[in-house]
């Protein structure tokens, strides 16, 4: 009978992390969420990457089109003094270049 290449027994954590760590999701499908400080404060950016951007926007730092299939970056405030849910309604889609010249 031919050799099998399955793992046979449970699986170990690669990188020291144990089956207790719960793993997110949300992480994995949107991309990584980071915050940035900028002159008028703090905001959160995501970069959606070609694959995700299914919808034309317009970008407010040159006015132009995001088309479908374009890699671009997601921002909305941090520190929004209306609450989370407002700033998240408040988010914008930026070329990647210019959110960096902002």
């Amino acid at each position: 009978m031919p050799r099998s290449n399955r793992p046979r027994g449970p699986r170990t954590g690669a990188g020291g992390a144990g089956d207790d760590e719960e793993y997110d999701i949300s992480r994995a499908l949107l991309g990584s969420l980071r915050t940035e400080t900028r002159r008028d404060g703090l905001w959160n950016v995501q970069s959606i990457s070609a694959s995700s951007a299914r919808k034309i926007y317009t970008c407010p730092g040159c006015g132009l089109e995001i088309t479908p299939r374009t890699p671009h970056i997601v921002a909305w405030r941090a520190d929004g003094l209306m609450g989370e849910a407002d700033a998240l309604a408040a988010r914008r889609h930026w070329h990647p270049h210019c959110w960096k010249i902002t």
